[in-house]
């Protein structure tokens, strides 16, 4: 898997039962031989983003954008996806989705009105090496194309049926097997 890796989304199967990742949307941006990073699109924390940012000073007048929980690892560390290059530094994911974790482009998202194309994430998900690759065996996740529409259009809770469907697949039928964790 890891020689021919291309970014993707990540959709877990009904039978992970992990509930870090229960019906979860992962974008999938690095899968090399000594782990794999992504971030959880669909998990709204309940609160603003500009609440919980550490900004020196403070972002003036913010939007009322959301934070998302990227995963359970380092949930202290920010991250921002954006759908166009952003003058500061950042890595084009897939075509037209960049990540970055520059304060300066966190302030200019959270001050936009209305707030931009973007997502805002503390933490991330990870995995050890040949980790998740026991867990694609085990078909614990299906993979989805990284879409601009998926990724910043979907309502957080439709996101995971919407990419389920996309592939093909009804998520009605997908059923549990036996629990991965």
């Amino acid at each position: 898997m890891t020689e021919k890796f291309r970014p993707m989304l990540l959709l877990a199967m009904p039978q992970l039962q992990d509930p870090n990742f229960e019906r979860s949307v992962i974008l999938l941006s690095d899968f090399l031989p000594d782990g794999a990073f992504g971030l959880v699109l669909n998990r709204p924390s309940g609160a603003p983003a500009s609440a919980v940012a550490q900004l020196e000073p403070p972002a003036e007048k913010a939007n009322d954008m959301p934070l998302f929980v990227g995963g359970p690892v380092a949930p202290e560390r920010g991250w921002i996806l954006v759908n166009e290059a952003p003058e500061d530094e950042s890595r084009e994911i897939v075509e037209g989705i960049y990540l970055s974790s520059s304060p300066a482009l966190l302030r200019r998202v959270l001050e936009t009105h209305p707030p931009p194309r973007a997502r805002v994430l503390a933490g991330h998900a990870g995995w050890g090496p040949g980790q998740l690759d026991a867990e694609i065996a085990e078909s614990a996740w299906l993979m989805c194309d990284a879409d601009l529409d998926l990724v910043f259009d979907v309502e957080p809770a439709a996101m995971w049926e919407a990419a389920i469907r996309r592939i093909g697949a009804d998520p009605s039928i997908l059923h549990v097997s036996r629990g991965v964790h």
